[in-house]
C-alpha cells in the first residue's frame, strides 16, 4: 500500500509515536529518499512547535516529538549511509549549539547526516561561547561554521559570534562561510545575525554546504 508524504507529516504533527515507524519504514522500503522522509518529519515538528506555541500542546509534547523524530533517525540512518554518495563538496564544518541555548536534537541530526555524507565534523556541543567558536575556527580552520539554535535568546549570541568570526578571519584568503540553523530561523533572524546563509532543516543545510563548497 502506497503512503502519501504529507500522511507523514500529520501523524508527526499529530504525535502518533506508533504509527510513524510504520510509515517511515514503508517509505524506505518503497525506495524513497531518505532526505524526503527526514524532511516530512521535520515538517510535522514544525506543526508540533507551531501548536505548542498556541498553547495545544504542552512541554510532553514536544519531549514526545523529540523521541519520535530520534526513532525516526534510527531507521533512515542505514539508508541515509547506504544512498551517500562520495562528492568533491564534502569539507570540514564546525557544528556547535550557541551560548544560551542548550537543545541539541537538531545539531546531532546535523552532525549524523553531514557525516554520512562524507563531510568531517567537528561538533563542540551545546551552550558553547562565540569565544569558543572563534578558537576553534582558528585552529581547525573548517569550510563552514554551523552556528544551531532553537531560542530566540540564542540570536543575541549568534550574532556575537558572527562578529568574532569576521574580525578573526578578515585576513584569511578564504574564510569560512557560516550558517545558521534552527526550526525557527528565517531571513529576517540572517539579517540580524548578520549572515547570508540560514536553514531551518537538516536537509535543507546539506544541500546549501554541497553547493558552496561545490562551487
Amino acid at each position: 500500500m502506497s503512503v502519501e508524504p504529507n500522511e507523514l507529516v500529520q501523524v508527526v504533527a499529530e504525535l502518533k509515536e506508533d504509527k510513524v515507524p510504520v510509515i517511515v519504514q514503508r517509505r524506505l522500503e518503497a525506495g524513497d529518499d531518505p532526505l524526503n522522509i527526514l524532511h516530512d518529519c521535520q515538517e510535522g515538528m514544525r506543526l508540533v512547535g507551531d501548536q505548542y506555541g498556541q498553547g495545544r500542546y504542552y512541554i510532553s509534547g514536544l519531549i514526545m516529538a523529540g523521541e519520535i523524530l530520534r526513532q525516526v533517525m534510527e531507521l533512515i540512518g542505514p539508508a541515509i549511509k547506504n544512498s551517500r554518495q562520495e562528492s568533491k563538496s564534502s569539507g570540514v564544518i564546525l557544528l556547535g549549539t550557541v551560548q544560551a541555548d542548550i537543545h541539541d536534537l537538531g545539531k546531532n541530526i546535523v552532525n549524523m547526516l553531514f557525516t554520512c555524507h562524507g563531510f568531517t565534523v567537528h561538533d563542540l556541543g551545546v551552550d558553547v561561547p562565540p569565544a569558543r567558536f572563534v578558537s576553534e575556527t582558528v585552529r581547525l580552520k573548517p569550510d563552514i561554521v554551523g552556528l544551531s539554535g532553537l531560542l530566540t535568546a540564542s540570536y543575541d549570541s549568534m550574532r556575537e559570534t558572527m562578529v568574532l568570526l569576521r574580525e578573526a578571519t578578515r585576513d584569511w584568503p578564504k574564510p569560512p562561510y557560516v550558517v545558521i540553523g534552527g526550526g525557527q530561523i528565517d531571513q529576517q533572524v540572517s539579517q540580524l545575525v548578520g549572515t547570508d546563509y540560514w536553514v531551518n532543516e537538516a536537509s535543507e543545510g546539506l544541500r546549501l554546504c554541497q553547493r558552496l563548497l561545490s562551487g
